[in-house]
């Protein structure tokens, strides 16, 4: 086949399949056996129709150009809780089934995280292949010559999105040719997609465009003439007018919201009902190896400007602090010597994974700062406000690439990476941050 076509119902039969596996695993994880219930084929038929049903509608196993795993695991999300109601609402409303909370909990939460690996694999898959110059679209462009130079650079930078540029139509032929003749030059061609990139196109001309790429399965896209360097752009429709809106600072959508704090529920989850052991023996070396309290609470200010008590692994000497707030730097006295391993391994950070479960920070954003500190940064670079759009992070773009600030210049120069990450928040970048997090972690290179 000439691009994928076994590729929706691949990820659609894998998604249902994972969907099982989840099922029987986190009853075998819950009860070490198998119940009647779950494994009766009436209950399993339920699960497996309605999910059926729920992908037929949401399309959520539709894989689109560019690939944006943010945006198809937010889509994946929104069937998952439609699944879970749907199941439920069926089950207790008809009183079919006795059915363990925690199993269904524990169902979905195993069913998102093989979705994420395999939503990942899926998509590094794609990007590797196109980049070797498989799983190609072909693409014609029409129209003004400053905007197809722009939209053939814009893409020969990315060839992971896998558009292959047979022809361009200038402007000038447009005008000069009859349209029957410009619509055989077109198909000719033989494109997937056609990219209209005119500044001034009639509209009788357009709707025959799109009338022509309906008939003969080519997509067709407008392309504008703006230049948005330091914007972000949506698309509004009032009626049949579609308006470009603008804005130079990003608005958080209440889909990137809920889908951040659902991966942070379930990645906290993931982390500190296994990790309890660890948990454990870390608090227990900690009480051991110094006099104090075995967890650090310090305020911090959190997204809008809220302030929250976070918490941390003792690592330093009871009574370090100073009447003015002090960093802690290189070799600083202050840190014990069970701190110290603490810190380079990034240990001591983990008591956060509960201000996450309880909505202070997320598991990726912007290091969150003390009062005194924000002040000096927000003086020296008054951007650093915009980073109170999103929740504190666990971890940071600025925290893996600069590692812990010991002035404020430094911090200074750790929000520029935070300002870089709210400008392209996506699940990749959280992925990688994450991924980078660890490694650190490992190497022991935290400070």
């Amino acid at each position: 086949m000439r691009y994928s076509k076994l590729l929706q119902p691949f990820t659609f039969f894998c998604d249902l399949i994972l969907l099982n596996i989840a099922l029987q695993c986190a009853h075998l994880f819950i009860f070490a056996f198998y119940s009647s219930e779950i494994q009766s084929t009436d209950f399993l038929l339920l699960v497996n129709l309605t999910w059926i049903t729920i992908a037929s509608v949401t399309k959520n196993y539709i894989i689109k150009r560019p690939l944006i795993l943010s945006d198809n695991l937010s889509k994946f999300m929104s069937s998952i809780v439609y699944h879970l109601v749907m199941v439920l609402g069926i089950v207790y409303f008809f009183k079919l089934y006795e059915i363990s909370r925690m199993v269904m909990f524990c169902t979905y939460l195993l069913f998102f995280i093989f979705i994420v690996v395999q939503r990942s694999l899926i998509f590094f898959t794609l990007d590797f292949i196109r980049k070797k110059g498989y799983n190609i679209k072909h693409v014609i462009i029409i129209g003004n010559a400053d905007i197809v130079n722009r939209v053939k650079k814009s893409f020969s930078r990315h060839p992971e999105y896998g558009y292959n540029f047979i022809t361009t139509i200038p402007e000038e032929m447009i005008e000069s040719l009859p349209h029957e003749i410009l619509f055989d030059k077109i198909l000719e061609a033989k494109p997937d997609e056609a990219f209209i990139c005119y500044k001034f196109m009639d509209q009788l001309l357009l709707n025959k465009l799109v009338n022509l790429g309906d008939q003969h399965s080519i997509k067709i896209k407008l392309v504008s003439d703006l230049v948005l360097d330091n914007s972000y752009a949506s698309i509004v429709n009032y009626e049949n007018l579609p308006v470009i809106q603008l804005s130079s600072s990003i608005e958080l959508s209440l889909k990137i919201i809920f889908f951040k704090r659902c991966f942070d529920i379930m990645f906290s989850l993931l982390v500190m009902i296994p990790g309890l052991p660890v948990f454990i023996a870390l608090a227990i070396i900690t009480k051991l190896t110094s006099k104090g309290p075995v967890f650090y609470r310090q305020e911090r200010i959190g997204r809008n400007h809220k302030p929250f008590r976070m918490y941390k692994f003792r690592s330093m000497y009871v009574n370090s602090e100073q009447a003015v707030p002090m960093l802690s730097k290189d070799k600083d006295p202050r840190i014990t010597k069970w701190g110290v391993f603490l810190r380079k391994s990034r240990l001591d950070e983990l008591p956060q994974f509960w201000n996450v479960l309880k909505g202070d920070m997320s598991i990726v954003g912007p290091r969150p700062e003390r009062q005194y500190f924000i002040e000096q940064l927000i003086e020296e670079s008054p951007n650093y406000k915009k980073l109170f759009k999103l929740k504190p992070g666990l971890t940071s773009i600025g925290q893996v690439n600069y590692g812990y600030a010991e002035n404020v210049q430094e911090m200074r120069h750790r929000v520029r990476y935070d300002l870089i990450y709210l400008k392209n928040i996506n699940f990749n970048n959280d992925l990688s941050i994450i991924f980078q997090t660890i490694k650190v972690m490992v190497q022991l290179k935290g400070k």
